[in-house]
């Protein structure tokens, strides 16, 4: 099990959220420079996030468990007696008790392992396919608007997780300046095709945070498997679309190497971890910075304009998340 305070709890999501503001720069980047399709982008993304996050466990030894407990300071015992004495205690013995404890718990991780690969597959192929239909903006506001919706709706639901008048503000709050700044160009096409895309996309983010909200053993493990369930799900459509990039090898591979340690191996193996410590919703709400890592890069970066709407939303986004976070470390042990 992973020990984490609320207060690092709140600053691992947060750094998570900012990480995830540059992964879309990136694939843009990804996409420009090497001529990949939306899904062959994800498929790379995951690679490579599974192979750093592996090659981080193996160096660094992160994921592994740092605490003995209960059941590993089980021994077998000496088994003496006759035969019949003998098979009595390996069925009923600390050592039977410590097998069955194991698979139990390696069929728990398995079992979420394959579930948030799948479901990562699905919201990020979902997310593409509502931005083909709706366009970036719609396409955004409703997939990570809904997301916080949908988490409050399952906590509730699920974890027991109960939202106080000041939580429901501070998700109005959040999703009013998510309009702002994402719409805040002018009316945007509207598809229900599109909608339903985007919607899928959110129930299966908001899936992926409950699941791994509800079970916050080996947070790094279950990161790493999801990146290599969600790359194999993803793999016959990316080889369907191009595996391999074009043009200046050199900088593809950069990208996709920035790509799967930052907004990727870095982004989830911390928001998984801080998830130990947050509450489901708050987390999700805190989520909705990354929209406005992307619109700082956009200005720093390809010069685009902020303007006085988007720069109101992001101030209201940002003022909700600092309230959820401030209620969060008031008050670690109560309802939001």
């Amino acid at each position: 099990m992973t020990h984490v305070s609320v207060r690092r709890g709140l600053l691992y999501v947060s750094i998570a959220a900012t990480a995830w503001g540059t992964g879309g720069a990136a694939g843009a980047l990804l996409h420009q420079t090497g001529g990949l399709g939306p899904v062959a982008v994800s498929f790379w993304r995951f690679a490579a996030g599974a192979a750093v996050l592996l090659l981080a466990r193996l160096l660094f030894g992160l994921g592994g468990p740092r605490h003995a407990g209960p059941l590993t300071t089980l021994r077998p015992a000496r088994l003496t007696g006759p035969p019949t004495t003998v098979r009595r205690t390996r069925s009923t013995g600390p050592l039977a008790v410590l097998r069955r404890a194991r698979l139990a718990r390696r069929g728990s991780v398995f079992g979420r392992v394959l579930v948030t690969g799948v479901a990562m597959a699905v919201y990020q192929t979902a997310y593409f396919a509502a931005i083909a239909e709706s366009g970036l903006a719609v396409a955004t506001v409703v997939t990570i608007g809904a997301t916080p919706v949908l988490v409050a709706a399952g906590g509730r639901l699920l974890l027991g997780e109960r939202l106080s008048a000041t939580g429901l503000g501070a998700v109005v709050i959040a999703l009013t300046g998510l309009a702002m700044l994402t719409l805040g160009d002018g009316p945007a096409a509207f598809s229900a095709a599109g909608v339903g895309w985007a919607l899928l996309s959110a129930a299966g983010y908001a899936g992926v945070t409950l699941l791994n909200r509800a079970s916050t053993d080996e947070p790094y493990a279950t990161a790493t498997g999801g990146f290599v369930v969600g790359g194999l799900c993803l793999l016959p459509v990316a080889l369907a679309q191009g595996l391999l990039p074009s043009g200046d090898p050199l900088a593809s591979w950069a990208i996709v190497v920035y790509l799967g340690t930052v907004p990727t191996a870095l982004a989830y193996g911390l928001f998984f971890t801080g998830l130990v410590a947050v509450r489901a919703t708050t987390a999700a709400v805190i989520s909705l910075v990354e929209p406005v890592g992307a619109a700082i890069l956009g200005i720093l970066l390809l010069g685009e304009r902020l303007t006085p709407a988007a720069a109101c939303g992001s101030a209201l986004l940002l003022g909700a998340v600092a309230l959820l976070a401030l209620r969060e470390r008031g008050q670690a042990a109560a309802p939001v």
